[in-house]
């Protein structure tokens, strides 16, 4: 329970506090459907991607079939990612203006993010502590604030769901909305936390880790789908009382205003911070894991996370949007080609290490272009690839080439590569 209630605090950051109450007002009367997609967009496929992990017995088994260097490149896009660059500069973002800024305006930005990630460095230096830490402490404060505002507007709600949907397609709109968290990519380093805090207890390997491990993603899943349903439902309640110039953080605050009043803005500030700090010394602990064994032990751990946390604060002072807005390309490149890896990872030797580097190569073409597209560059073709209206359209090129190099393999007789 104490690695579950961890999972879930790692997984539930900044991105789930603020996309899934925006989705519902966005899906207004479809906000059953829009959930569901946003679900298995974020924590259906980070849930693969743990089991992915436990079934290989790490990342490395994962992402080795493409080669030794591209491996490394993707893992280090990927930390980048859920690290220094995006997600944990995000998490002080989201709790200056949805923690401190509707409270008061005394505290600078800056100000904050220094005493923001001083905090994270003081939870992060021990490795070994940070799992319990989150789990026995700061899980259980962060549930009860979040299950009190998701009851009062469940027993009081703030309107009737009525309204629309006012997107064009609400299963695109929940799966770009799960993208955005970025619980995929941070699944693929957290899966090596929480295998690491499963051998310290005691559960090395065999089927009781499968058990320990399982049984703790299963429980951060169901408490996630509670919340996340929860939050979305919010959404969908005020979806005619918002024009859509209201940016995600400020729904969720005059939401909280609504239902909670000034006391629920203090309640609110408090769960929003448990939720980011839980997660930033979460991404800081692994980024700064990874790095010191990617680098070989040459940078200590203790180094690599106060690097991380200075860097951390100064693109912090970015702000949330503009943090979201930079992260979307970015993730629309990284994602394909993990999923295609973690999606392969199940199959073991059946699949050539050649089919595992061209399907990858046929997501990271089509993924590339689409980022050229939103551009400003017009492709039309891309529009007509299947499921791209779901913004999936890297799913059949990847399949086709991956199809192409199996064939090819067997042609030449070759034998499917230990994976």
């Amino acid at each position: 329970m104490v690695v579950g209630f961890a999972l879930f605090s790692m997984f539930f950051g900044a991105g789930n506090m603020i996309f899934p109450p925006y989705l519902g007002m966005q899906a207004g009367t479809a906000w059953i459907s829009g959930f569901l997609f946003y679900f298995v967009a974020d924590i259906g496929l980070a849930m693969l991607a743990m089991f992915a992990i436990l079934r290989c017995d790490g990342t490395e088994a994962i992402t080795a079939p493409i080669g030794k260097i591209p491996a490394r490149v993707l893992m280090s896009a990927i930390v980048l990612c859920i690290g220094p660059m995006l997600a944990i500069p995000r998490t002080a973002a989201t709790t200056y203006e949805m923690s401190i800024a509707p409270l008061t305006s005394a505290v600078s930005p800056v100000v904050f993010s220094v005493l923001f990630f001083a905090l994270i460095l003081a939870l992060s230096v021990r490795e070994s502590a940070v799992v319990d830490i989150v789990g026995k402490v700061l899980t259980p404060l962060l549930l009860i604030g979040l299950f009190v505002l998701i009851l009062k507007g469940i027993i009081s709600p703030l309107g009737k769901i009525t309204h629309a949907p006012v997107v064009s397609s609400v299963a695109a709109t929940g799966i770009r909305s799960g993208y955005q968290t970025m619980d995929v990519l941070a699944a693929m380093v957290f899966g090596i936390l929480i295998l690491k805090s499963a051998q310290d207890k005691g559960y090395g390997e065999g089927s009781g880790r499968t058990r320990m491990v399982g049984g703790a993603a299963g429980l951060a899943g169901v408490l996630l789908l509670l919340v996340y349903l929860g939050l979305t439902h919010l959404g969908a309640t005020v979806a005619d009382r918002f024009s859509f110039e209201v940016t995600r953080a400020e729904l969720v605050i005059r939401i909280v205003d609504m239902l909670l009043g000034r006391a629920g803005l203090v309640i609110f500030g408090v769960v929003v911070a448990l939720a980011c700090i839980t997660t930033a010394v979460a991404l800081v602990s692994s980024a700064a894991s990874f790095f010191a064994e990617l680098l070989g032990g040459r940078v200590r751990y203790s180094v690599l996370v106060i690097i991380t946390c200075v860097f951390s604060a100064v693109v912090a002072n970015l702000g949330l949007d503009r943090i979201v807005a930079i992260a979307s390309p970015i993730l629309s490149i990284v994602y394909p080609p993990t999923l295609v890896l973690i999606v392969l990872s199940f199959f073991g030797r059946r699949v050539p290490s050649g089919v595992h580097r061209a399907s990858v190569a046929g997501a990271l073409l089509v993924s590339g272009l689409n980022v050229v597209s939103h551009g400003g560059v017009w492709l039309p073709a891309l529009r007509r690839l299947p499921l791209a209206s779901l913004d999936l359209g890297w799913v059949v090129p990847a399949l086709a080439f991956g199809l192409v190099a199996w064939v090819v393999t067997r042609l030449r007789g070759g034998k499917a590569k230990s994976t």
